[in-house]
């Protein structure tokens, strides 16, 4: 795998990986993958269908320990704690940790209730006032405050997939994690609502870890800071988005992004 030496750039590591690999049964979905993912930059992993990519951003949360038969070997470390570790708590862990799925899934309850839902579960709503500005401190960071906040008592699936989606966000950013993950976010919005996610995610990543997959090459180049090229499992190069875009060091990297392999 090829990589760039991020020491020098006087980054903070977020997560690091280390020799991971993921297996569904006997098949090796993940092979030995090593990156450093950086505090408060987006990072884009980019890649064919199938290649690895998603259950690699389900790995940083232990979203796949839901699925049968399934086991990750290696070190995953989140402010240099292994979350794999025997004692790891993955109810904090997926506190820290917040994902935001392909399409948007708002509960079936009102746009406030979506968004207190985590602080109450995790007991942060000591008084009414206080649950109430975490609500709107939620809905301003997910850009969304200013065009809900006379409804706030409606039904969230009223709302358009652009909005629906902010709202999976600020849910997200409502519990104070120290990462977001997304997973497609932007595949079922139209152009205008994707230009709006990806403003956001340019003002999210002021506060936030941010690890977003994509099959858009368009859109990693846009807003990420780091790409990594996943290939049948493999992370083939880790970059600058820049440099990955522009002067790929791997052949197999510089024929995917010019469209001759994938």
């Amino acid at each position: 795998m090829i990589r760039v030496d991020q020491n020098k750039n006087h980054l903070v590591n977020k997560i690091s990986v280390e020799n991971l690999y993921f297996y569904y049964g006997k098949f090796p979905a993940l092979k030995d993958i090593t990156i450093q993912i950086q505090d408060r930059q987006i990072t884009a992993l980019i890649g064919p269908s199938g290649c690895g990519k998603s259950t690699f951003l389900r790995c940083l949360n232990r979203m796949n320990d839901t699925i049968p038969n399934t086991r990750a070997v290696g070190k995953v470390l989140l402010d240099d704690k292994n979350i794999y570790s025997p004692d790891a708590d993955v109810i904090n862990l997926r506190s820290k940790v917040g994902m935001v799925f392909q399409r948007p899934n708002p509960f079936p309850q009102s746009i406030y209730n979506n968004v207190a839902f985590g602080p109450r579960v995790l007991g942060f709503d000591k008084s009414t006032k206080n649950l109430d500005d975490i609500v709107e401190e939620s809905l301003r960071g997910a850009a969304l405050w200013d065009e809900v906040k006379d409804k706030l008592d409606q039904d969230a699936q009223a709302l358009s997939l652009g909005e629906q989606q902010r709202l999976c966000i600020a849910r997200t950013i409502a519990v104070k994690p120290d990462v977001i993950l997304m997973d497609e976010p932007c595949s079922a919005l139209d152009p205008i609502a994707t230009y709006e996610i990806e403003e956001l995610m340019r003002i999210l990543k002021e506060k936030y870890c941010i690890i977003i997959v994509t099959h858009s090459m368009q859109q990693a180049a846009r807003v990420s800071d780091w790409t990594g090229f996943f290939w049948l499992g493999e992370l083939v190069e880790f970059n600058h988005t820049h440099e990955i875009f522009t002067f790929p060091r791997s052949k197999l990297t510089h024929d995917y992004i010019s469209g001759r392999a994938g």
